[in-house]
């Protein structure tokens, strides 16, 4: 019975990909709900070009949503910039919420270790956080991205941490972890190669299978 339940048959089986996509959907739309007061200070506070790298968690989770898409509707045939945009979203679906997955929990516990209190959203957050994270590997041996778009998407991961730390974007974080700026940046970057890593694990595995 488990080894149904991890069976391609069952995970790409219409009716379950649509539950994946609507609970990832939902959860897009309230992780950007969540960002709205990061949003709106970014707006008040620094140049409009900075607001993409606010909302990292919800932009991971419209990724992997919008990546969804294919699987469900599989396109008969692909060429040029069509066949290369589905490659970099699948990618950005990958690395991104293995990425913000782990960093969200990361950041929760480290806080939590220091003495932040902790609210049923929290508890929510981990969990959520976690499954964007276990989705996104479970689900990349069915996708066609491959090396080279897992590194241009590893390239964007870079570039948001650098953008998130140089200008001060980065996602709130608890009052106990103000002190330890440096080492939350250090563990970001290693995240983003990481989770590079991660993914290229899956995909080598994918292409023995």
């Amino acid at each position: 019975m488990l080894a149904f339940f991890w069976s391609r048959e069952f995970l790409l089986s219409r009716s379950f990909l649509w539950i994946l996509f609507l609970v990832n959907f939902a959860g897009t739309v309230y992780g950007y709900i969540w960002y709205e007061g990061q949003l709106a200070a970014t707006l008040n506070d620094h140049p409009l070009w900075q607001i993409v790298f606010v909302p990292d968690s919800p932009t991971a989770s419209l990724f992997f949503t919008v990546a969804l898409l294919y699987l469900l509707f599989p396109p008969q045939r692909s060429y040029g910039i069509a066949r290369i945009g589905r490659y970099i979203i699948e990618a950005l679906a990958v690395v991104c919420s293995v990425k913000y997955g782990i960093w969200a929990v990361s950041m929760i516990v480290a806080g939590a270790w220091q003495g932040a209190d902790l609210s049923w959203q929290h508890y929510m957050l981990i969990a959520s956080h976690l499954g964007m994270a276990f989705e996104a590997l479970l689900f990349f041996r069915f996708m066609k991205a491959g090396v080279f778009s897992l590194a241009v998407a590893t390239g964007w991961l870079l570039l948001n941490d650098t953008v998130d730390y140089t200008f001060g974007v980065f996602p709130y974080l608890a009052d106990e972890l103000d002190d330890d700026l440096s080492a939350v940046r250090a563990f970001t970057y290693g995240l983003s190669f990481f989770s590079f890593f991660a993914a290229l694990l899956v995909w080598r595995f994918r292409k023995k299978v």
